[in-house]
């Protein structure tokens, strides 16, 4: 007998195309939404890097904190040191993302405007990298632990620190040129304000989960911060900036 072409409920009729297909069985559709597999990899060696350190860490570590083999790390960082220096990318390419708009505007104040915008841009660069650290305070460890030995890994420091300090510091060494501040080390005072901001991040971290006393430590540092910028690039007779 020949078969019939009309839907056993009658509600379409023959050939509609529209109609909605039924799902094969198998595996479940990929939630485009969730962090990628390399990115769950950084996230969780980031951490564990910044805890204990590159040599306290394996690659098994790693794996068993994503919840996958460790072969599919290796599929995707073949070596410790590759994931390594992926974690410091990582971490660069966010600080760098927020850093560059006040970097650009304290340049553009170093070539254009008078010595007190100058020291109010300064004052605007410093906040965006203490906030940046306190946001990712998994940066300071990470590289507290990879200063830890000053002979290791020099290269972390050539591509993922130096750029941006050395941008500060010629723009600093401009401003002084240019007779709007009295700068003879910039990359003295720099390397102060980086490691006082790392410093604040670990006093914060040494106090626990004081969410009262982390807010008032915040606001201390930070007119701490704009004191030493005020005092440090003080206009003659001027006092600096009361930003």
């Amino acid at each position: 007998m020949r078969k019939s072409t009309e839907n056993k409920g009658g509600e379409e009729g023959e050939g509609n195309v529209s109609a909605p297909r039924a799902r094969r069985r198998g595996r479940p559709p990929r939630d485009h939404s969730a962090p990628s597999t390399p990115d769950r990899i950084l996230a969780e060696a980031t951490d564990l890097f910044a805890r204990h350190g590159a040599d306290g860490v394996s690659m098994r570590d790693i794996a068993t904190r994503v919840g996958i083999d460790v072969s599919s790390v290796h599929h995707h960082f073949p070596s410790k040191a590759s994931l390594y220096d992926a974690c410091f990318a990582r971490v660069f390419e966010l600080e760098q993302a927020t850093l560059t708009p006040p970097v650009r505007a304290f340049l553009a104040a170093v070539r254009s405007e008078p010595a007190g915008d100058v020291v109010g841009a300064m004052h605007d660069l410093v906040d965006a990298f203490v906030d940046f650290l306190d946001e990712h305070p998994q940066t300071t460890f990470l590289w507290l632990r990879r200063w830890l030995d000053p002979s290791l890994h020099l290269s972390l420091d050539e591509a993922y620190s130096l750029p941006i300090y050395g941008e500060i510091e010629r723009a600093l060494l401009d401003a002084a040129t240019r007779g709007l501040v009295v700068e003879p080390t910039p990359h003295i005072t720099v390397r102060s304000l980086v490691w006082a901001a790392h410093g604040h991040v670990t006093a914060l971290s040494a106090r626990g989960g004081d969410a009262v006393t982390a807010d008032r430590e915040r606001r201390e540092f930070r007119a701490y911060a704009h004191r030493f910028v005020d005092r440090l690039y003080a206009t003659p007779g001027g006092g600096g900036s009361t930003g």
